[in-house]
């Protein structure tokens, strides 16, 4: 498949997850929870793969647990497995790599620029950053990888591992669960979607920004 078909496909599974995921849960039922634990594992716990979908993902299972087509005890207890465990390997990675992927270059398997923004942000704010990259598309994959480089003790990675992975999935699907299907939000699901990308992106970037302003700043 030519790389701007497969780049199309991509965009419209994440900008239409909803149809996917509910047709796939109708064809193949609870084949959906091992789907499900392996994208956000992957999300999560792979460092080249940050474009798979996590918030809108969280978003439609509980919209589908709300409509009685998926169980919301088991969606949450796996996924949040899923998150916590894909840290863990993403952290591991990082220590094990350590500084040298400080030198690595831009390739197609791995962003730099997003690494370095990462890198600044998880600098400045430390171990919450953990926390708070589980909303941020991106950099959710690399916080974890980011804090394995910086040798962050275990203990302490584990405790913003857990807390930010209930505060990212028990969220995002109860969110899901009580508001999914509202007219509403049916109606405007690809907007909404947009924004779970684009509004953490922004923040993103203004925090790398910020860390860049204050690196500056010192080195004056």
């Amino acid at each position: 498949m030519p790389a701007m078909d497969l780049v199309a496909t991509l965009i419209d599974f994440i900008l239409h997850v909803d149809r996917y995921l509910e047709a796939f849960v109708r064809d193949h039922g609870a084949w959906v929870y091992a789907l499900l634990f392996l994208v956000i594992f992957v999300e999560t716990g792979v460092v080249v793969m940050p474009f798979l979908p996590g918030d809108s993902l969280l978003f439609v299972v509980g919209a589908l647990c709300g409509l009685g087509l998926m169980d919301y005890g088991l969606s949450v207890s796996l996924l949040l497995a899923a998150a916590v465990l894909g840290n863990q390997s993403n952290y591991a990675l990082g220590r094990f790599f350590g500084p040298r992927v400080f030198r690595w270059d831009n390739s197609r398997l791995f962003n730099k620029a997003a690494f370095d923004r990462t890198h600044a942000f998880y600098e400045r704010y430390g171990g919450i950053t953990l926390v708070a990259a589980r909303f941020m598309p991106f950099v959710r994959t690399f916080a974890p990888f980011v804090a394995g480089v910086g040798r962050m003790t275990h203990r302490k990675f584990s405790f913003y591992d857990v807390s930010g992975g209930l505060l990212w999935v028990g969220g995002l699907v109860t969110v899901g669960y009580f508001f999914g299907n509202m007219p509403f939000v049916k109606a405007h699901l690809e907007k909404i979607i947009w924004a779970m990308i684009l509004l953490p992106g922004l923040l993103v970037l203004a925090g790398g920004w910020r860390a860049r302003r204050a690196a500056a700043r010192g080195a004056r």
